[in-house]
């Protein structure tokens, strides 16, 4: 089994503390996992990228090739689009955000984008934002994300549900249950 994963933002949006929830929950369930990450300008609102490589062998490089992608975890629409050559043309699937980052003036047409979305023959988009202000805590939109895409990914639910208390306990119980909810409600929406 191998399994590859591109995780693509802004600066801000937590996709690399998705990445991390993962790898911890891979690592748990006994596989081998590599991480590779590019924070750009992120403070400034820039891309920020992460490729996160499971396998029950030896990886050989952090970094996953170009048409090799199980899944692209898009935490914001047009980052989704800006990866699709990564995406495995026979068995990938796009998940996004439908909520944009509009860092920069010519941000195109959010409709548009998400239509392109959608003529790829598997995907899901949600507005995990919204899902998460209703959860408790609107900066959990990755969490539901997560949530979104449990049922894709090569670990069990519970071991992301454990890996989320750890990483947010020391921000408290109400940023540990909103972001539980959170990864709830992102279940919920696929059936997972």
């Amino acid at each position: 089994m191998n399994y590859n994963i591109i995780l693509a933002g802004v600066g801000g949006q937590g996709g690399l503390s998705v990445s991390v929830l993962i790898a911890r929950a891979a690592l748990a369930s006994g596989y081998t996992v590599k991480q590779s990450e590019v924070h750009g300008m992120s403070q400034r609102g820039g891309e920020v990228v992460a490729h996160l490589r499971i396998s029950e062998g030896e990886i050989q490089s952090p970094t996953i090739p170009r048409g090799s992608a199980d899944l692209i975890l898009a935490f914001e629409p047009l980052e989704a689009l800006r990866y699709l050559p990564w995406l495995s043309a026979s068995r990938g699937i796009v998940v996004s955000s439908t909520t944009p980052i509009r860092n920069f003036s010519s941000y195109p047409d959010v409709a548009g984008i998400l239509a392109e979305i959608k003529n790829l023959p598997n995907y899901r988009i949600l507005d995990a934002e919204a899902i998460a202000k209703q959860a408790g805590n609107a900066r959990a939109a990755n969490v539901c994300l997560l949530g979104a895409v449990a049922d894709l990914l090569p670990v069990k639910a519970e071991l992301l549900r454990k890996e989320i208390e750890a990483y947010f306990m020391i921000k408290g119980d109400a940023v540990v249950r909103a972001n539980l909810k959170a990864f709830d409600e992102g279940r919920n929406r696929y059936g997972a």
